[in-house]
């Protein structure tokens, strides 16, 4: 099943995808399926109730908000940051109805729905207060929903678009690679490109791109503190105040390179926790690492690749999203489906996978860098501490990044050769995830977010 580049890299808002990207799509694809159903002339208060992680972290991870701005009609990608919730909103952007994100979005911290952690039940009232439509709905990770129900095919996704090459598998990728005489990145574009222009492929890669980079800017400037109960300081912008003071008096230090991946890390990772505009990587809680390893190859790294910095960037986010896609076939990227080691695991298989392959690695090597950053991932848990993407999100990322480098200049001073593959490695993840006890997967019940600090 070939998931397509851009649902794999999405813009957004954060602070998560799945608590907040995803809960905003439901939430306009609810207020469609009421004017599809017409009923939306009648709707005159709206009632949401959150289950499992949703309920456990929502408050947390700004999903009461996100919903609102869901059925106002708000668009995750050309937002730029969070807004103000009144006590009422434009249901659809044209019916104003009365609206508390406190009282209308109920939670259920002590129970799930069978389906996914990540449940959420939309209910329509009229003026009566009876009720008009329910649905439900699934945030199953970067940003990606389901509504309970409706057949996959139905579904407000685009996991299996119409492409030349389908491939369920890193053994069926690289197979095909050798029948077509492709690389990873290759086949990748002429799967992208029979959607659409190659000329709008570039464009919209170039927009991603400037996000992950625009992100990495503003976050090394900002400062102040996070939102939240932690009051937690932004440290992107001492890092990088460090770096620069450090390059001004001419200062050596052979692991400099380390720091500044931690800032591009740091920087991308404290926009998202503020609510900024991010892009999924796969995830928004993982969305540091690959621009900071992007930044590493625009660099560094291009220095001893044999493409320029731009087409090295193409070919780094083309093979990203192929070993991306093979995770969400395969296993997943939900924090509260599998733990941490399917959002900062993922993400850091991804940017090792892509950064062996813009410097000029063989789709074996690629496959190579991607296993080992995911086996040094294995048993990742996901606990943040009350229920923010800050603390120990932040520094995974970093951490990620760092690892993710290393994976891939391991893999390029190898021949390709290696005994785990990629798709024994993503099986023993997703195996790994669900025999996690649930309070290990993103409810802020168990780990760091009980015995670290309480809130």
């Amino acid at each position: 099943m070939y998931t397509g580049f851009f649902e794999v890299f999405s813009i957004g808002i954060g602070p998560s995808s799945s608590h907040t990207m995803g809960p905003m799509r439901a939430a306009a694809r609810f207020v469609r399926l009421l004017r599809e159903e017409g009923s939306f002339p009648s709707v005159r208060r709206m009632r949401v109730d959150l289950y499992g992680s949703l309920a456990l972290t929502g408050d947390g991870h700004g999903t009461p908000a996100a919903i609102a701005y869901g059925l106002m009609g708000l668009d995750a990608e050309t937002m730029d940051g969070p807004r103000e919730i009144g006590e009422t909103l434009l249901l659809g952007g044209e019916q104003q109805i009365p609206f508390s994100a406190t009282d209308d979005v109920r939670l259920h911290k002590g129970e799930s729905l069978a389906e996914h952690p990540n449940g959420m039940r939309f209910t329509a009232l009229d003026g009566r207060g009876e009720t008009l439509s329910t649905a439900e709905f699934f945030s199953v990770g970067g940003g990606e929903i389901r509504m309970n129900g409706k057949s996959p095919e139905k579904q407000d996704r685009v996991s299996s678009p119409e492409v030349p090459f389908h491939f369920s598998s890193c053994r069926e990728l690289i197979e095909l690679c050798e029948k077509e005489h492709l690389t990873i990145a290759q086949l990748v574009r002429r799967n992208e490109t029979s959607l659409r222009s190659a000329p709008e492929l570039a464009a919209r890669i170039k927009l991603i791109v400037s996000v992950m980079n625009d992100a990495i800017d503003r976050g090394s400037r900002a400062r102040g503190t996070l939102p939240g109960v932690l009051h937690m300081p932004r440290r992107a912008p001492q890092i990088d105040a460090r770096l620069v003071e450090r390059f001004r008096r001419n200062e050596t230090d052979a692991l400099t390179i380390i720091d500044w991946i931690n800032l591009w890390a740091f920087a991308v990772a404290e926009e998202n926790a503020a609510g900024g505009r991010v892009v999924t990587a796969p995830t928004m809680g993982s969305a540091g690492v690959l621009p900071a390893v992007l930044r590493y190859f625009e660099r560094y790294g291009h220095k001893d690749s044999a493409f320029s910095i731009s087409m090295g960037t193409e070919v780094l986010l083309l093979t990203a999203s192929a070993i991306c896609s093979l995770y969400r076939a395969n296993a997943s990227i939900s924090g509260a489906e599998v733990g941490c080691q399917g959002e900062i695991g993922v993400a850091c298989s991804m940017a090792a996978g892509g950064l062996a392959a813009a410097m000029g690695g063989s789709n074996a090597q690629v496959e190579n860098a991607a296993e080992i950053a995911m086996e040094h991932n294995l048993g990742l848990t996901c606990d943040p501490i009350c229920g923010l993407v800050q603390v120990p999100c932040i520094e995974r990322n970093a951490i990620g990044a760092v690892k993710a480098v290393n994976a891939a200049r391991l893999a390029l001073r190898g021949n390709g050769s290696h005994y785990v593959s990629l798709d024994s490695v993503i099986a023993t993840m997703y195996e790994t995830g669900r025999n996690l006890h649930p309070n290990y997967r993103e409810t802020s019940l168990a780990g760091l977010a009980k015995h670290a600090l309480t809130c």
